[in-house]
């Protein structure tokens, strides 16, 4: 079977990214070699660790070896539990510090030899993240000089994490301006502002695609989905987390942009559930996989 260049872009979705370890091994049967990799939150961390150099037999081995729960890393407190989460949320901006999260990425990435975006081939990895202080997306590596920054010298670890930031559940990163060092830039979670850039890597020029562009989105089709049940407040906070992070991308991925996306619903597992059991975790890697694969029996490049 001849090899196949393609481009690829993966969704975000906390815990549910195990999903993407099928996926990609259904890929490799297939001999698709990844060029370029764009990603959001969990779907940033599956793209630096292929760009990497990750197989998926290396990733299942990573990932079914981590101690999820081990990134929910707390602030020290001698105060109540239920007070310490309140002030941490409160003065903090988040539950979590997300300093594990980092470090864990730094380690895998580093046993590749990767640590900077220099350490990658030129353009291939974007991670999407959320600018709350001025209110905008930003493409990582691409967008750094606007804060003064070096997009070659700048962690890849820090960009994921950033990209990872779920409001209120980890804080923020703080990204200050080289320039002036009086500003400060709040960068959190890229899902709120596009969970699934498929419209990265369009060919602004040509209109079209450099090479063929698959996706892999953890949710069902479009014409799939369920209307939100908005019975209380509660509901309608949820209907409108998702709308906010959708709306972008779903305006985008139209039915003719849909051929070249994997939809994978995980359901019935919540995106901060960090108590995973290794069941859960292997039924996700093997729904990945079987979407996966009867999707690639029908695609054409």
């Amino acid at each position: 079977m001849t090899k196949v260049n393609v481009d690829a872009v993966f969704a975000g979705g906390g815990v549910k990214a195990f999903a993407f370890v099928g996926a990609v091994e259904a890929a490799e049967e297939r001999k698709l070699s990844f060029t370029r990799i764009a990603g959001t939150s969990a779907g940033a961390i599956i793209a630096a660790l292929l760009m990497a150099g990750y197989t998926s037999k290396e990733l299942y081995r990573l990932l079914d070896q981590l101690d999820v729960v081990k990134m929910k890393d707390e602030r020290m407190s001698f105060l109540p539990l239920p007070v310490a989460k309140w002030i941490n949320l409160y003065f903090r901006l988040g539950l979590y510090k997300g300093d594990q999260l980092e470090a864990w990425l730094q380690d895998v990435l580093a046993a590749k030899g990767i640590r900077r975006f220099a350490d990658l081939p030129s353009g291939s990895l974007r991670v999407i993240v959320s600018d709350i202080t001025q209110g905008r997306m930003v493409v990582l590596p691409d967008d750094l000089p606007k804060y003064k920054y070096d997009p070659g010298a700048f962690s890849v670890a820090k960009a994921i994490r950033m990209s990872c930031s779920i409001p209120y559940f980890f804080e923020p990163v703080k990204l200050n301006d080289r320039s002036t060092k009086k500003k400060t830039f709040y960068m959190v979670d890229g899902g709120l502002l596009s969970n699934f850039p498929m419209w990265l890597f369009k060919d602004g020029s040509q209109g079209g695609w450099r090479r063929p562009v698959i996706g892999f989105q953890l949710a069902p089709r479009l014409d799939e989905r369920p209307p939100a049940v908005i019975n209380n407040a509660v509901d309608m906070y949820k209907a409108l987390f998702e709308t906010v992070t959708s709306a972008h991308d779903v305006r985008y991925i139209s039915e003719k942009h849909a051929k070249n996306v994997v939809f994978i619903p995980v359901e019935d597992i919540k995106s901060t559930d960090f108590s995973l059991t290794n069941e859960e975790k292997r039924h996700m890697i093997q729904l990945g996989r079987e979407k996966t694969t009867a999707f690639l029996s029908t695609w054409t490049p």
